[in-house]
């Protein structure tokens, strides 16, 4: 879709501005109903749709990604823009500067069309955790589009984008994708810069792209990927990845992703698509990751401790809400935050504070790091074998708004498949394969460090 929608562009079928009026139109008819979007850059969008018509006018070579309407899920810093996290805390916070990603598209001339709703500080699975109310679904408005990049996975289904970038903590890309039947890419951690990211897990969060198609993700990735000197955890990306030819192909399934608790209709979906890859020439493997069961518990641990490290500076000071009615400084921090934050992120505050509390921090935060380590090996240990790995992405369809929202517990089994993926820092991708009573489920394709370019090419295959 985005190269064909740049050819148009440079054979002047439409303006940029006029691109960019459409999709605006599309977001004020449709929005209201879906509530993808928390904040509308109409005028700046217009203005960066008239300098690539200006480019085009004077003949000018512009880059594919330049007038593509997108959107920018809202913990990404965008200067000048509001960025709520999906929080009351940060409601009026208006970013100062922008996030190396958004840098990147805004030079390649990308028109950015607004900010997403999330789950706060991208803590949840359903987008039901966000401050400003819950994203619907666009394949059924009665259920949830995933989480916590809801927002963005639901703009991009309902056509009020071209792409979105999300984050990825937990499956927080490949999920949403799923759940609204678009392509979601986790990269390897490392590969995109987080500099501009509001902080939930620093060990795990990822920037990616959601689109309609495999190739669009991967123009996106192209654009957003290396190394960044601000921020010292992304790296440049050394391995050359060629394509993949389905007959040398070798996939593994793992055993521990196919047992008690998927919808059945979900694993036949999964099973006959990993068929139609044999059928294919690739060669199927069963193998075994045998601390996929310890994965979540592990997660958990890790993600929370972090989170209550990183949310410690909303304090009502520096930035964000303030209570102004306390008589005393730390009754300014406790009344602030008890205002500022939501049920989930107080849960995960609390469990990670304890987590690292003295006395507690061995038997958990420490433990917690080892079995990260035996998930890591368990995945080393399966790509000496096989190529790409193939496993549901969730072991459900998108539930019910409200279904799962007094069960925490049944809240966090929705990313199970996806967690391990983070723990590990692997690229995966989540690829819409069929439906279930006309809900999308997506297969997610599993590949080694750095190699991206491999994943998106086993995508590519599927017709």
């Amino acid at each position: 879709m985005i190269r064909e929608l740049h050819q148009s562009l440079v054979k002047k079928e439409f303006s940029a501005v006029d691109l960019a009026k459409a999709y605006l139109d599309k977001i004020k008819k449709e929005d209201k109903n879906i509530n993808a979007l928390l904040t509308i850059c109409e005028e700046s969008a217009l203005s960066q749709a008239r300098v690539v018509d200006e480019k085009i006018f004077k003949k000018e070579n512009i880059d594919i990604l330049s007038g593509v309407p997108c959107a920018i899920k809202d913990n990404i810093l965008v200067e000048g823009v509001r960025c709520t996290a999906g929080s009351k805390i940060l409601e009026n916070y208006v970013a100062p500067y922008d996030a190396t990603v958004v840098k990147k598209i805004k030079d390649r001339g990308a028109v950015i069309l607004g900010k997403t709703n999330m789950d706060e500080f991208g803590m949840g699975s359903s987008t039901e955790n966000s401050a400003f109310g819950p994203t619907k679904n666009p394949n059924d408005l009665d259920r949830v589009p995933g989480g916590s990049s809801g927002g963005s996975a639901a703009a991009v289904a309902s056509g009020m984008a071209v792409f979105s970038l999300g984050s990825d903590t937990g499956g927080s890309i490949r999920q949403p994708a799923s759940f609204c039947g678009v392509v979601g890419l986790k990269p390897t951690y490392g590969a995109v810069s987080r500099y501009g990211l509001i902080s939930f897990a620093s060990s795990l969060d990822q920037i990616g792209p959601i689109a309609k198609t495999v190739e669009d993700c991967e123009i996106v990735f192209n654009a957003i990927k290396g190394r960044d000197p601000i921020d010292s955890t992304s790296v440049e990306s050394k391995i050359q990845n060629p394509k993949s030819k389905i007959k040398n192909l070798r996939i593994g399934v793992p055993r521990e992703y196919f047992i008690k608790g998927i919808d059945p209709e979900v694993e036949k979906i999964i099973r006959n698509a990993i068929k139609k890859y044999e059928d294919m020439g690739a060669k199927i493997e069963e193998v075994s990751l045998p601390h996929t069961e310890y994965a979540l518990a592990c997660y958990y641990i890790i993600a929370t401790s972090e989170a209550s490290a990183n949310l410690a500076r909303y304090d009502g000071i520096k930035y964000g809400h303030k209570n102004d009615k306390a008589d005393s400084l730390l009754g300014v921090y406790l009344n602030s935050r008890e205002d500022g934050f939501g049920p989930e992120v107080k849960r995960r505050i609390m469990l990670g504070t304890y987590s690292l509390s003295a006395g507690y921090y061995d038997a958990y935060y420490l433990r917690a790091q080892k079995i990260r380590t035996l998930i890591k090996q368990d995945f080393e240990k399966v790509f000496e074998k096989v190529d790409a790995i193939f496993t549901p992405v969730s072991p459900s369809v998108a539930f019910k708004i409200g279904e799962k929202v007094q069960d925490p517990l049944l809240m966090y089994l929705s990313d199970i498949y996806t967690i391990p993926i983070n723990l590990a820092g692997l690229p995966a991708i989540s690829l819409p394969i069929g439906k279930v009573a006309g809900l999308p489920v997506g297969l997610q394709i599993i590949g080694k460090h750095f190699q991206e370019e491999k994943i998106l090419e086993i995508g590519k295959l599927w017709i």
